[in-house]
């Protein structure tokens, strides 16, 4: 891990392998809520030795710091992994690949940095806004987070978060999940539940994607469920779809042989990844 200085924050990232040829893009692997960049780690241990990873923690999460006081949208994180790129003299396209938050991330990055991007893959996330109803949770949430730490959230998302086969086996990406929760500071998970609460509707904007697009979902997710996640490949522009098997909304972590096989097989089609 390194750790990058943007101004107002400082980023923590894993920044893994090399690219074998000028035409490979670098993997930016960008986490959910309320999570860190292990999350990837099947991903990172597999790519990272066959390319180059960039897996960053998002401000206010694991390792990176907070802006206090600033606030913070799905813009503002798209900013600081266009910066962070910059810093780490990126010089050539991405295949960005956001999970959940990640995901309302990645819509950002299209519109706000698209030249930056040779392909993208989205992974059990949405592109509607949240309800009244569900904006009414968030802010209720993120009182009591910053009144009471981080358990509220843990208990809040730790049942939604695994398919039913995950958790009858107890897989170790349980605990690690739960780890990677009990390090977010809950002034960051705040000020990312706010942004989640005021993030915009982006369906409208699917039709303007133009890179190659990947959209992944567990087959048992639960917050973006199959169909939903099927509306937004339709959507895209020559969008492919993908549904993993035995999974949840962590597809990448709990079947991570299903869900590599299908980020190489399309890296390697539509990107040149060797």
């Amino acid at each position: 891990m390194k750790v990058v200085s943007l101004g107002d924050v400082r980023l923590a990232v894993e920044d893994r392998g090399r690219s074998r040829s000028s035409s490979e893009p670098i993997l930016l692997l960008v986490h959910g809520f309320p999570l860190d960049h292990t999350m990837w780690q099947p991903q990172i241990d597999y790519f990272g030795s066959r390319g180059r990873v960039i897996s960053p923690d998002l401000r206010g999460f694991g390792g990176s710091s907070n802006a206090a006081g600033s606030p913070v949208s799905m813009g503002t994180y798209a900013h600081d992994l266009n910066a962070l790129l910059d810093r780490l003299e990126v010089d050539r396209p991405i295949a960005f690949c956001g999970l959940s938050m990640g995901g309302y991330i990645a819509w950002q990055f299209c519109a706000k940095y698209a030249s930056r991007l040779a392909a993208l893959v989205v992974c059990d996330t949405r592109s509607i806004a949240d309800t009244p109803q569900a904006v009414a949770g968030r802010m209720e949430l993120t009182k009591r987070v910053l009144a009471e730490g981080i358990d509220p959230v843990k208990a809040a998302m730790m049942p939604k978060l695994f398919g039913p086969e995950t958790v009858a086996k107890q897989l170790p990406c349980i605990a690690d999940t739960v780890a990677a929760i009990e390090r977010a500071s809950p002034i960051g998970v705040a000020a990312a539940l706010v942004a989640m609460a005021g993030r915009p509707d982006m369906t409208a904007s699917l039709a303007e994607i133009r890179v190659p697009t990947l959209v992944v979902v567990g087959e048992h997710d639960v917050i973006s469920p199959v169909e939903e996640m099927r509306g937004i490949a339709e959507r895209v522009p020559g969008a492919e779809f993908v549904v993993i098997p035995g999974a949840g909304h962590m597809s990448p972590l709990e079947n991570p042989a299903a869900y590599n096989a299908a980020l190489e097989r399309f890296l390697r089609e539509k990107t040149g990844w060797a």
